[in-house]
């Protein structure tokens, strides 16, 4: 039974069901040639999306929009590039659609195998990211997919922008332009109507604040991957190398501070801290990161303000970081194991038994040793793109690519058999 509360946005899903069933079956070749003409549309309209995009910016600053906000909505010529760079890679990479993931012959000569098929209608609720609009569309197109996307009204100048260019490459490819569609136009009520578009949408992608993701998995009745804030942890070990703790953490906090993949929560060895903490903290203070430390971090670098217990929990998304003193590896996976969100934990240690221990015992979509937490990125682990990073553990975890928008089918092929 087809479900929406809103006729207004009727039309538009049905092109995107009309949509996917002509995606599912493009062959490789068409599909890679739209991603191309996308890659050209976003270096050639620079200009264009540049223009809308500040008119964005001006906005958010005018309404308060926070500063790790105003980051992800930010463009400019580099990003731009990058973005037509990820579309390329997409384009090299191995389409899912038909892959058979598994198979076999039954003893009365059934075959029987396990495809890939496309989802068909993707959903995508996001706030002032620009780049997920591009990204998305990128991997809905190779594996197959339509999208509809709603991508808030901080970007809405830019979003606009962004989809008219992809529209029109995928057009010129020979492809439906209501492959890729935004609601923004509609506001609330048009993200309200997505979520109980079941029956036409296949499934639901939040991406944003853990508000926003919270709201899509309390009110859809359409099938939601849920992707998760990131209350991020780095534990320093007993063992811990100064100069790779002094440059993992300050690369996870620093590099790009609004991201969900940076770090939120530092937690160092009791034995460790008086030689680690001091200069670990003061890089990052020279770097302007406000530290919330607790009695025991404070005593050893008393410029900390203390820390509270919300900090345990927060995603600051900004040059903030909370910091604690534990007397353990056990104690500090249990401070993960409550606080987590479930997205990304690093150790910095030289002892393999204890880093073989942080790997098998922390529950998180991506745990991590001697390295920054800002690797758990689909384009880092390349998939040229990603559509999210999921933390619930049905159908996909971690970073989502090409197969993650996927499911299967099961094809059966007989020559005149029944079941006795």
């Amino acid at each position: 039974m087809l479900q929406t509360d809103s006729p207004q946005i009727t039309p538009i899903l049905e092109a995107a069901r009309t949509a996917a069933r002509t995606l599912a079956t493009t062959p490789t070749g068409l599909k890679n040639q739209a991603l191309h003409g996308i890659a050209g549309a976003l270096r050639a309209g620079v200009d264009d999306i540049l223009s809308a995009n500040a008119l964005d910016l001006a906005a958010g600053a005018a309404n308060g929009l926070s500063t790790g906000m105003l980051d992800r909505l930010s463009l400019d010529d580099a990003r731009i590039n990058a973005l037509a760079d990820a579309v390329l890679e997409i384009s090299l990479l191995t389409d899912p659609v038909g892959e058979v993931v598994r198979g076999s012959s039954l003893p009365n000569g059934v075959r029987i195998s396990q495809v890939r098929v496309p989802f068909g209608v993707v959903g995508v609720i996001y706030e002032a990211r620009p780049n997920v609009t591009v990204d998305i569309a990128a991997i809905a197109l190779k594996s197959g997919n339509a999208v509809v996307l709603r991508g808030g009204s901080a970007a809405e100048n830019t979003n606009r922008v962004l989809v008219g260019l992809l529209q029109a490459a995928i057009e010129r490819a020979g492809l439906p332009a209501a492959s890729v569609q935004t609601i923004d136009p509609f506001g609330r009520a048009g993200a309200t109507a997505l979520m109980q578009a079941r029956g036409y949408v296949d499934v639901l992608i939040p991406r944003g604040s853990a508000g926003l993701i919270q709201a899509v998995v309390t009110q859809s009745t359409v099938p939601v991957i849920e992707t998760g804030a990131g209350v991020v942890h780095i534990f320093l070990d007993e063992s811990a190398d100064e100069q790779w703790a002094v440059d993992i953490v300050h690369n996870s906090k620093v590099q790009r501070p609004s991201v969900c993949n940076a770090l939120e929560t530092l937690l160092v060895h009791r034995s460790a801290a008086e030689r680690l903490l001091p200069v670990v903290l003061g890089k990052l203070a020279e770097s302007g990161v406000v530290l919330h430390g607790d009695e025991r971090v404070r005593e050893l670098y008393p410029a900390a303000v203390p820390a509270t217990e919300e900090d345990w929990t927060t995603e600051y998304m900004g040059l903030e970081l909370a910091v604690a003193v534990v007397d353990s590896l056990d104690e500090a996976i249990a401070h993960i194991r409550r606080y987590s969100t479930g997205h990304t934990e690093s150790i910095i240690t030289n002892d393999i038994v204890n880093a073989d221990r942080f790997l098998s015992e922390v529950d998180s979509a991506a745990v991590v040793v001697n390295a920054s937490t800002r690797f758990t990125d689909g384009g880092e682990f390349g998939f040229g793109a990603e559509v999210g990073i999921s933390t619930q553990k049905l159908h996909a975890r971690g970073p989502m690519g090409l197969p993650e928008l996927t499911s299967t089918k099961w094809i059966v092929r007989g020559s005149g058999q029944v079941r006795g």
